[in-house]
């Protein structure tokens, strides 16, 4: 039996911090290529040093840290849904299992758009700034859509190109809610470089928490829409269906009167 009042806060409280926790670090173990090559990219100490540990990141990270991403939206959407006393490891582990080959594939563009990106932001930033201010937006909104990518992948059942398109497309189309996903995320980091704790052991289950959430209300906003329409097409046809029956019968009364 839960324990209610103030003993019952605090055992709710430990038990999403237990939860957040085994599934941040589940996630960083089945990264532990990509931890370790982005550790090295922290530990650099010339340019060179850069540039491969982050072509050793790209390398990896479809392979590694995008199936655990998903594995982990598996998890949180569970969470968001209400099933918050899912079992841990079976639906990470399950989700990482049925996900892994799309987010594989997924994982393959998204490096290549992201490398693109990077790459122009360096070309760029040198000879003109307004273009690479430009490629840092682009860079911010393909990272949200990428948080889309993992809520629809979660969510749906979809092929790659599919989930690719419509992330971007929601991403784009719901700027508010992108924002938003981008501010939120952007402050779970920012603390979790001031309180480095937060890593290991909350910022990635946190950030997929959050992104789920906002996806969630975007796919609420989306179905009541849905329905709306489909309400107003269904009246449409009743009425027109109506208005054959009453010229059905004018034509039936004007028959019969000659």
């Amino acid at each position: 039996m839960e324990p209610r009042g103030l003993m019952g806060g605090f055992y709710r409280i430990s038990e999403w911090i237990m939860r957040l926790s085994v599934i941040n670090v589940l996630w960083l173990l089945c990264s532990i290529p990509f931890v370790f090559f982005a550790w090295g990219l922290l530990m650099s100490a010339d340019v060179s040093q850069v540039y491969s540990a982050l072509i050793a990141m790209a390398v990896v990270a479809p392979f590694t840290l995008f199936p655990a991403t998903a594995a982990m939206f598996t998890v949180a959407r569970k969470w968001v849904m209400g099933e918050s006393d899912v079992a841990l490891f079976k639906t990470f582990f399950r989700g990482y299992k049925e996900n892994y080959k799309q987010s594989m594939l997924g994982g393959i563009l998204y490096t290549i758009l992201f490398a693109i990106m990077i790459v122009d932001f360096i070309v760029y930033r040198e000879q003109l700034n307004l273009l690479s201010y430009i490629f840092i937006a682009f860079l911010v909104l393909l990272i949200v859509s990428l948080f889309n990518f993992f809520s629809m992948l979660a969510h749906y059942h979809m092929k790659t190109f599919q989930l690719l398109k419509n992330a971007i497309l929601i991403t784009i189309g719901r700027p508010f809610r992108s924002l938003s996903t981008a501010i939120m995320a952007g402050a779970v980091m920012y603390f979790s470089t001031r309180f480095t704790f937060l890593i290991p052991f909350f910022m990635g289950s946190i950030i997929a928490y959050l992104s789920f959430w906002n996806f969630h209300l975007i796919y609420q906003k989306l179905q009541d829409q849905a329905e709306k329409a489909r309400l107003a097409e269904e009246e449409e046809a009743e009425k027109a269906a109506e208005m054959d029956r009453e010229d059905l019968l004018k034509e039936n009364s004007n028959g019969t009167n000659k």
